[in-house]
This record gives structure tokens, C-alpha cells and sequence, in this order.
């Protein structure tokens, strides 16, 4: 049992592994030995700006000395900056912003929206996504979390991922015409048509394994989503804010959504803070109609200059445009990975969010995680699911990324062996 008097997350309690951080600089962390670690994984993908940014903290400290509180209804200057640069951000129609605690809750109010504004109540998500832990929202989500607490809202269905890698025709930029791209509109076809409020998708599915999707499958969602009248959701929780290389995953494939939800690298983790960006074809709903959401903490004022000061960061040191420069680093080495080590592997990725996918036994990614801990680097590795997933600070330098990722694949040649 464990010695703290609090909860670990995800895990039974005889078996958490506490980590003790103490501070931080870019792409490195500090713990409780004294030990500095490399973050491949920006903690839980949510330190884009990386660690140790004082003008986030001085940021939030300014605005704690001027207001520190609010209420839902309250408006100052934080509040309206960071909306409004969310909106150019997003791109033009978009016209109102919901601000939430985080990204659960923004998913759990774009579904409330969606269903407010369309009379509907189905919802279409995906077998390997995350949309968060709260209930809504968990019914979602695709992963091994939703099982133990089903039942959980009802409507929604599951269709299956882009496994591109997978495909018949080993062609990863094939036009996807052999069912994963039109598997959305022949679900919302069979279970009757008009009856599907929304469609979430992530850009490229992050905690469950890095999946690009072909160039055509969100255009080809989109049009289903026309057809039928249902409104698309890109939940950009995980993918927002530069971590495909664009500021938000969606632009990759000129795609216009409905609702945008954020969170994780809106603040950079400096502060609790989410949202919903709604197009106007979906809020003007509003106009005359009540908006039957609200939240005691929306737009904490300490949250709103976080993420303002996070926001104009990114541009002041370009790190949408460093990440879209590393990915091709980053995959080029863990394609070198790859060839090492002794079992067979997928790579894939988009940005500086890549997975390496090896066919290990349990006991070789124990192994792995053993290693790693001693070479003292941190990302996402996950044996049930047979990944290994990266996601370092937007700020990390090239030498830094390939001193990483070369130093994973020293320990990957130690878990799963080498080549002969």
C-alpha cells in the first residue's frame, strides 16, 4: 500500500511509482535524488513549452496581484485576449470560445453542445482514442479505461483506427478507399440516418499509439458529417498548440471543424485550463437559446494569463515551426531504432509525436522500462498496448532529441536484443 495519504492515478496503489519533480529547465526535469531527466514525453504530453518558462509563473503572478478570482459571468482584459487569439488561431467562422477546467470537460461540453444544437443524441468516436476520464467523456474514449466503469452515458458508438501500416496494400500514403476512411459514413448510415450529433476525432490519436490517418480521411469525414447533418469535433487536447507541427492537427488536411477542444498545451500545464472552440454555424444557436452549460471555475483568471503569456511564447521562439522541423529527426531515428533491435517494429508519426510500435514480450518491456529509468529518460512506454511513445517539449534542441532517442535505442537493443 502506499505511504502517501493521497491517490495515484491509473495504477492500484501497491504498485504506483511516485516521482518526486522538483523543478525543471526546457526539455529536462528535475526529481527528489538530484537526478536530471530527459522528457520525451512532456510529463502527460502536456509541457509543450517545456519546464522552467519564469515568464509563465511571472505571468500568473501578475495576474494573481491584480484579479485572483472570478465569476462565470466576470470579464477582464486575460479573459478577452485569450479568447480572441484562440479564435485567430482556429481560423475564420470561428466565433465563441467555452472555457473549461481542462480537456474531459471541454469534450464532456462540446458533447452537451452537440446535443443542444442538433436535437440528437448518438455520438461516433473511435476504438484507439482518449477524450478523458469524466463520464461523458470516457464513453468516448476507446481505450482499456472505459471498460471498469461502463455503463456510461448512452449513444455512443465505436468505429475502428487508421492502421495504415497494417494495410493490404503497404502503400501509408494510399487514398484510403479500402473502408477506414469511409467507415464514419456508413456507421451514421446504419444506425439511421440524422441521428448522429457528432463525430470526435483526434487529429492523430496520441496516448493510444500515434496513428496518422491517410491525406483523405478527414476530408472524407467532413463530407460524411455534411451529409448527414452531424457536427465534427477535432479533439485537439493532446494535438494542439504545435505538437503535429501546426497549431492545431486538423490544418494538416484543410479541414474545417465544428468544435475544436484544447487543453494540455494551451497553459503548457503552468495552469488548469481547457476550452471548446465553436464555429459560428454551431454557436449562433445560442443567440436565442440558453447555453445549459457553466462551471464554477470558467476561466479562472490565473488560468486565462497563463495561457495568454503560453500562447505568445510559442510565437516569440517559433516552436510550432520547431516541431515541424524535428519530426522528420525524430522518425528518422527511431527508424534507425527499428533496425536494430531483434523483433519487428513500426514507426510512425507526425510532428514531434511519433511511436515506436515493437512486438515484445511483457517481460522485454519490463525490461525497457528498467532501462530507461536508468538512463534517466521519461516517455510513454506501454506494453499492453505495444508502444513507445514520444512527445518531448516544442523547445528541445536537435542535439537534444537525437542524444535521447539514441540513448532509447540503446536501451531498446538491451530489452529486445540486437540484430545478428
Amino acid at each position: 500500500m502506499s505511504e502517501y495519504p493521497f491517490f495515484f492515478t491509473w495504477t492500484a496503489q501497491n504498485a504506483a511509482k511516485p516521482l518526486e519533480l522538483t523543478g525543471g529547465e526546457g526539455a529536462w526535469f528535475t526529481t527528489g535524488d538530484g537526478s536530471r531527466w530527459l522528457d520525451l514525453g512532456s510529463l502527460s504530453y502536456q509541457v509543450n513549452a517545456g519546464h522552467g518558462r519564469r515568464r509563465i509563473v511571472d505571468a500568473i503572478k501578475r495576474q494573481a496581484d491584480q484579479l485572483c478570482l472570478s465569476a462565470p459571468n466576470a470579464v477582464f482584459p486575460a479573459k478577452v485576449e485569450l479568447a480572441e487569439r484562440l479564435l485567430a488561431m482556429a481560423g475564420p467562422g470561428f466565433s465563441k470560445v467555452f472555457f473549461t477546467l481542462g480537456g474531459a470537460e471541454a469534450n464532456e461540453n462540446a458533447i452537451k453542445i452537440a446535443r443542444l444544437v442538433t436535437g440528437r443524441h448518438k455520438l461516433i468516436s473511435r476504438y484507439r482514442s482518449y477524450h478523458g476520464a469524466s463520464m461523458g467523456a470516457l464513453a468516448l474514449t476507446g481505450d482499456w479505461r472505459r471498460a471498469p466503469l461502463e455503463p456510461l452515458i448512452p449513444g455512443v458508438i465505436h468505429v475502428h483506427d487508421c492502421e495504415c501500416e497494417r494495410c493490404s496494400s503497404g502503400n501509408r500514403d494510399a487514398i484510403c478507399d479500402r473502408g477506414y476512411a469511409r467507415e464514419i459514413e456508413r456507421t451514421m448510415r446504419l444506425e439511421g440516418p440524422r441521428t448522429t450529433a457528432a463525430v470526435f476525432l483526434e487529429p492523430v490519436p496520441g496516448a493510444n499509439g500515434a496513428y496518422v490517418p491517410p491525406p483523405d480521411y478527414w476530408p472524407t469525414v467532413r463530407a460524411a458529417c455534411d451529409a448527414d447533418g452531424a457536427l465534427l469535433v477535432a479533439d485537439e487536447v493532446l494535438t494542439g498548440f504545435g505538437r503535429t507541427g501546426t497549431p492545431f492537427g486538423f490544418k494538416h488536411w484543410d479541414v474545417v471543424p465544428d468544435m475544436i477542444t484544447i487543453a494540455k498545451g494551451l497553459a503548457s500545464g503552468y495552469a488548469t485550463i481547457g476550452a471548446v472552440i465553436v464555429h459560428e454555424r454551431v454557436a449562433k444557436h445560442f443567440d436565442a437559446n440558453v447555453l445549459a452549460c457553466g462551471l464554477t471555475y470558467y476561466a479562472h483568471p490565473t488560468a486565462c494569463a497563463a495561457a495568454l503569456e503560453t500562447m505568445k511564447l510559442y510565437d516569440d521562439e517559433k516552436l510550432y515551426a520547431n516541431s515541424a522541423r524535428l519530426g522528420p529527426v525524430l522518425l528518422r531515428e527511431l527508424d534507425a531504432v527499428a533496425a536494430r533491435i531483434a523483433v519487428p517494429a513500426h514507426v510512425r508519426g507526425l510532428g514531434l509525436l511519433a511511436a515506436l510500435a515493437p512486438q515484445a514480450t511483457p517481460e522485454q518491456w519490463t525490461k525497457l522500462g528498467s532501462e530507461l529509468a536508468t538512463r534517466k529518460l521519461s516517455l510513454h512506454v506501454d506494453g499492453k498496448r505495444g508502444t513507445a511513445i514520444f512527445a518531448p517539449p516544442l523547445c528541445i534542441t536537435e542535439e537534444e532529441l537525437v542524444r535521447g532517442v539514441r540513448s532509447f535505442g540503446e536501451a531498446a537493443v538491451s530489452a529486445f536484443g540486437a540484430v545478428l
